[in-house]
């Protein structure tokens, strides 16, 4: 059951956030594959880094991202977290030299498995698709909660092209989002999907030049941030939940969770939410 725990950013904490100078990424070392980047705003950046190899993925690298994900789920610290790739690709799918190892191999094992710590995940994940979404690439990227893409981003699913079981997702995700037919003709063809016919698709919420796309990210996720935490997940979860079920379940899940949230906050809880909403007017109308 939801409770409201109080968690209130009161007004120094909003200003404090809303006026944060965004921080530089620093550059990656080269053998961390999968490199993590905390910032203080309460951001997490995950960054696919194996750009002479389009960022494909290895089997080592699909466990160290699990890992990653896993680890930013429970740090409290966090609040958004930020997927992308480093060099002109996100994530070219995976290492066919290591196919073997990577499909024949424990990939049942959801410690480990990069895509379902990426949806068992309560806290919001943000794509931010800098180049080439290929195959498992392009799974991962339907993984994250959106997607912001850079002018140069394209998605192709080619599992038809090379023999490849869809086993993440892009079977049924992908109709889901824009329609059967446009996702038949996709996964048949493994035909590019530009950046800009993503997002008239509806696949991305925001087309950017290159340079942009991080700062973009990273405007969206702070904007989460000055909102309350626990709100925010369980808005994710009952979206995701509700999105399995039809409009009349979706719609009863959503009174069900409402009522326990509402059951379970004190007087003192419901003061705080007040004072929150006070203060959040007051600077919506003017400029603090």
């Amino acid at each position: 059951m939801g409770t409201f725990k109080g968690k209130v950013p009161y007004k120094p904490d909003f200003l404090r956030i809303q006026h944060t100078v965004p921080m530089e990424i620093p550059s990656p070392p080269s053998e961390k594959l999968i490199f993590v980047h905390r910032e203080p705003s309460g951001v997490a950046f995950v960054l696919i880094n194996r750009p002479k190899a389009l960022n494909s993925l290895t089997r080592p690298m699909m466990e160290d991202m699990a890992r990653a994900i896993r680890s930013l789920a429970s740090d409290d610290s966090v609040r958004v977290i930020i997927l992308s790739g480093s060099g002109r690709a996100f994530c070219s799918g995976v290492d066919l030299t290591a196919a073997e190892d990577v499909f024949k191999g424990d990939v049942k094992d959801a410690d480990v498995d990069p895509v379902v710590q990426m949806e068992l995940c309560k806290k919001p994940i943000i794509g931010a698709i800098n180049g080439f979404a290929v195959t498992a690439g392009f799974e991962i990227a339907l993984a994250c909660d959106f997607l912001v893409a850079s002018k140069e981003a394209k998605f192709m699913d080619t599992h038809a092209r090379f023999g490849i079981f869809p086993s993440w997702g892009l079977s049924q995700k992908l109709s889901r989002i824009i329609g059967p037919s446009r996702a038949r003709e996709v996964s048949f063809t493994a035909a590019p999907v530009t950046a800009e016919q993503a997002e008239r698709w509806g696949l991305v919420n925001h087309v950017v030049e290159g340079r942009e796309l991080l700062k973009k990210a990273r405007q969206i996720a702070e904007a989460m941030i000055r909102n309350d935490r626990d709100l925010v997940q369980m808005y994710k979860a009952v979206i995701n939940d509700g999105f399995k079920l039809d409009l009349g379940h979706g719609l009863a899940l959503e009174k069900e969770r409402g009522h326990a949230y509402y059951a379970g906050m004190t007087k003192e809880q419901f003061k705080k939410m007040q004072e929150f909403i006070a203060i959040h007017s007051s600077c919506s109308h003017s400029t603090c």
